[in-house]
C-alpha cells in the first residue's frame, strides 16, 4: 500500500494531466445532445481521478471528515438528482453555483487562519481575488435561486439609489481587499469578504427575470473562476485547469446569449430590461384576440403539411414535454413535417428546452436552433407556441420603442397560422405584452400546457386521417 501511495504521489501531476484532458473531452461532449451522456462520463472519471489523487498528495488528511463529507454530499446529490422536477432545474443549477462560491470562501478563510502557513504577496493576492469572487458568486447565486424559485425574499430591487449603493460597495470591497494584499491585515480581509457577500446580492437583485438565463450562465462562469482561485490557494493544478475551463466556457456562453438578445453583457448586468415599454403598452387599453380550443388546434395540425413547435417555460411548468413528444410522433404518423424551434434564451437557464426535449427522447435532428429554422417559418402552415412569450414577440423587430427592440426572435409571426398555448393573457417573464397574440392569424388556447396538448392528441387521433 505504501508503494502504491508513493507511486500516486510521485506521479500526481501526470494523473492531474489525464484528468484535465478528460475535463476538456467533457466540455466537448456537452456541446451536443448526442454526445452529452459520454461527456458526463468523462467528467465523472476525471473527478474520480482528481479526488483519488488528492487523497495521496494531501499532507495529513483527516480521512473520517473527508469521507464523511463525501458520503453526505453523495446522499444529498443522488436524492436531489432523483427528485428534482424539470421545472426546478434552473434554480437547482443556481444553488449548486452558490456552493462552489461558498467553498472558495471557506478555503480562503481556512488558509488565512492557518497560522502555520506563511503568505507571500502572491499568495495574499490569490486569496484576495479567490475569496471576493467566491463570496460574490455565493450570494448572487443564492439570490438567483430565490428569483427563479419565486421566493418572496428574492425581491427585485428598484430605484435610483441602487446603482450608487452598488458602486460604494464595490469600491469599499476593493479597497479593503487591496489593504489586505498590501498589509496582510486580517480585519481588512474579513470586511472585504462581508462586503463581497453583500455586493453579490445587491448586484443581481435589480436584474429582471427576463435576464436570468444570462445571469445563470455568468454565475456558472464565476463558479469556475472561484474554483480556479481555490486551486491557486491550494497549489492544485487540476483544480486550476478545471476551474479555468468552466470559467471560460461559461463566459463564452454568456456572450452567445447576450448576442442572441442583441444586448451587451454590461447592459444585462447593470442595465436590465426596462419596464417602461410594458407600461406604455398597458395604457393602450383592452385588445382583441381570438381564442380557440384544443380540438380546433388538433384539426388544423392534422391537416397541415408542416408544423413548427416553439417550446417555452410554460412547457416546463406544465411538465408537458412527454405529451408534446406524443403529439410530435402522432403528427409524424400523419406524414406532417414536424420540427422544434429553440431560442437561445428560452426557459430559465441555458439549454433548458433542449434538456426537456432530450428527456422526452425527441430526435435531435428535429430540434433546430433559431438560426437554422428562422427562414422556414414563412413557408410553414402551423406554428404551435407552448408557453413562450418574449422569444416570439414581433416588437423586437418592428417597435423601436420596445425594450427588447433588436433582440433576435423566432419569427413565428411569418407562418400562415399561429396557435399559442398559455394559462392566461399575462405578460412574459420580461414583463412585456406580445403583439403576436393579437394578430388575426393567431389563435389563443388557454389552459395547462400538458392538459391542452393531451386534448390536442385526442383531436388528432380522432381526425380520421
Amino acid at each position: 500500500m505504501t508503494t502504491f501511495a508513493s507511486f500516486i504521489s510521485d506521479n500526481a501531476e501526470w494523473f492531474y494531466l489525464i484528468g484535465a484532458v478528460l475535463f476538456i473531452l467533457t466540455l466537448r461532449g456537452l456541446s451536443s445532445p448526442r454526445s452529452a451522456i459520454q461527456g458526463n462520463r468523462y467528467g465523472m472519471i476525471a473527478m474520480a481521478i482528481a479526488v483519488a489523487t488528492t487523497f495521496f498528495v494531501a499532507e495529513g488528511p483527516v480521512l473520517w471528515m473527508i469521507i464523511g463529507a463525501m458520503v453526505l454530499g453523495a446522499v444529498v446529490g443522488i436524492y436531489k438528482a432523483k427528485t428534482v422536477a424539470m421545472t426546478q432545474m434552473p434554480e437547482t443549477v443556481a444553488l449548486m453555483h452558490s456552493l462552489v462560491g461558498l467553498a472558495a470562501v471557506a478555503i480562503a478563510l481556512a488558509t488565512v487562519l492557518n497560522s502555520n502557513m506563511m503568505h507571500s504577496s502572491l499568495a495574499q493576492f490569490e486569496l484576495f481575488v479567490g475569496c471576493f469572487i467566491g463570496a460574490i458568486t455565493f450570494s448572487a447565486s443564492v439570490f438567483a435561486f430565490g428569483k427563479l424559485a419565486a421566493k418572496k425574499w428574492a425581491k427585485t430591487l428598484k430605484g435610483g439609489w441602487v446603482k450608487p449603493v452598488q458602486g460604494i460597495l464595490f469600491v469599499a470591497m476593493m479597497g479593503f481587499g487591496i489593504a489586505y494584499f498590501l498589509t496582510g491585515n486580517l480585519t481588512a480581509f474579513y470586511i472585504m469578504t462581508v462586503l463581497a457577500v453583500i455586493f453579490g446580492w445587491m448586484w443581481i437583485a435589480p436584474i429582471g427575470g427576463g435576464d436570468m438565463p444570462v445571469v445563470v450562465s455568468l454565475l456558472n462562469s464565476f463558479s469556475g473562476w472561484a474554483a480556479a482561485g481555490i486551486g491557486f490557494t491550494l497549489g492544485n493544478t487540476m483544480l486550476i485547469i478545471a476551474g479555468s475551463l468552466v470559467g471560460s466556457s461559461g463566459a463564452i456562453l454568456s456572450y452567445i446569449m447576450c448576442k442572441a438578445m442583441n444586448r451587451s453583457l454590461l447592459n444585462v448586468l447593470f442595465g436590465g430590461i426596462a419596464t417602461a415599454g410594458a407600461a406604455s403598452e398597458e395604457d393602450e387599453g383592452p385588445k382583441n384576440y381570438r381564442s380557440g380550443s384544443a380540438d380546433d388546434a388538433g384539426f388544423l395540425m392534422a391537416n397541415a403539411s408542416s408544423v413548427i413547435i416553439v417550446p417555452g417555460y410554460g412547457m416546463a411548468q406544465g411538465r408537458a414535454q412527454n405529451a408534446v413528444k406524443e403529439l410530435y410522433e402522432l403528427l409524424k404518423e400523419e406524414e406532417v413535417n414536424v420540427r422544434f424551434a429553440i431560442h437561445p434564451v428560452a426557459g430559465r437557464m441555458p439549454g433548458h428546452m433542449n434538456v426537456l426535449l432530450a428527456e422526452a427522447d425527441v430526435p435531435y435532428e428535429d430540434i433546430l436552433e433559431m438560426d437554422e429554422i428562422n427562414s422556414d417559418f414563412a413557408g410553414t402552415d402551423v406554428v404551435l407556441v407552448i408557453g413562450a412569450n418574449d422569444v416570439v414577440n414581433p416588437s423586437a423587430k418592428d417597435d423601436p420603442n420596445s425594450p427588447i427592440y433588436g433582440m433576435p426572435i423566432l419569427e413565428a409571426s411569418r407562418a400562415q397560422t399561429v396557435m399559442v398555448v398559455k394559462r392566461s393573457m399575462s405578460t412574459g417573464y420580461a414583463g412585456l405584452d406580445n403583439k403576436l397574440f393579437y394578430m388575426d392569424k393567431t389563435m389563443m388556447i388557454f389552459g395547462d400546457a400538458k392538459k391542452v396538448v393531451e386534448d390536442m392528441i385526442k383531436a388528432v387521433s380522432g381526425s380520421g386521417h
